[in-house]
């Protein structure tokens, strides 16, 4: 067959064409050419934030390193209680969204009720609704309660955006597992709890685990609606950030960001690990 030939022959399923090729590089690069550019920032030896940087350094990595370990006076907040409070905010939102999830996963698989397609559709609604309206109707609801309520709104609004992650990462891992176990289990002996717990539950492991770990990098990135929320003394990561380009921009915020990266990185990489033995993911 000649080469002519070859060329005429139609691309065969599981290949792309130069287009399809460049198209999707083009793609990528775009994707990542924000965080790219943070990175290169964050090594300008610079005193200011021309783009490219005329000089490399590490200036701005110490400078971040002294901010964290001996923050200034004048910051109304440290680096240290923010991530502090991200990190318990993140992992008491994974814990109690998993706890909400897997019984919601269970009762939407198993059972048949009135309302359940309704159920379905709310469960999703913190996807799809703004972020900024979501935000200003949770400050209206927390202000118009009795309670003072600081760190605990920051970890109910996190769980209601977090929830719809779980929940659909646990009803995916419930779909693959047949009614026939539990009633195998039952048969052996063990009543119906016992019979979730111990042979359900189990086999939902990896739809549970990419759930709370989608649940804590939601959590933990988390700017918009914890804007309407924070406090002056319950302050996350992003809004310290934030509040550090409010007057000008710190050029330590991007070495911050670089490490915030680093961390989402590591986590999305276990997702994928988890998701590639036999994991969901949404």
């Amino acid at each position: 067959m000649s080469l002519s030939s070859n060329k005429r022959l139609s691309i065969l399923p599981g290949e792309t064409g130069r287009f399809a090729g460049i198209l999707s590089g083009v793609i990528l690069l775009l994707a990542v050419l924000p965080i790219l550019t943070m990175i290169v920032m964050s090594f300008s030896g610079a005193s200011n934030l021309d783009f490219p940087p005329s000089s490399y350094s590490l200036q701005w990595y110490r400078a971040a390193w002294h901010t964290f370990v001996s923050p200034d006076a004048s910051d109304v907040l440290s680096l240290g209680k923010a991530m502090t409070t991200s990190l318990l905010v993140a992992c008491l939102t994974m814990v109690l969204a998993t706890l909400v999830a897997v019984p919601a996963a269970y009762a939407l698989v198993r059972c048949e009720f009135r309302g359940k397609a309704l159920a379905l559709q709310l469960m999703s609604l913190p996807l799809v609704f703004p972020m900024v309206v979501l935000g200003l109707a949770l400050l209206l609801v927390f202000d118009s309660l009795p309670l003072q309520m600081s760190f605990s709104r920051l970890v109910i609004a996190h769980v209601i955006l977090a929830l719809p992650f779980v929940v659909k990462n646990c009803t995916a891992a419930m779909l693959s597992i047949g009614s026939e176990v539990e009633e195998a289990a039952q048969m052996l002996g063990a009543s119906p709890q016992r019979a979730i717990l111990d042979v359900v539950v189990p086999l939902m492991k990896s739809g549970i685990l990419a759930g709370m770990l989608l649940a804590f990098i939601v959590s933990f990135n988390e700017f918009t609606v914890t804007y309407f929320l924070y406090t002056i003394d319950v302050m996350t990561v992003p809004i310290w950030m934030y509040s550090r380009t409010v007057s000008s921009l710190d050029p330590t915020v991007f070495s911050f960001a670089v490490l915030i990266v680093l961390i989402d990185f590591v986590l999305i990489w276990a997702l994928e690990k988890l998701v590639g033995e036999g994991g969901v993911s949404f």
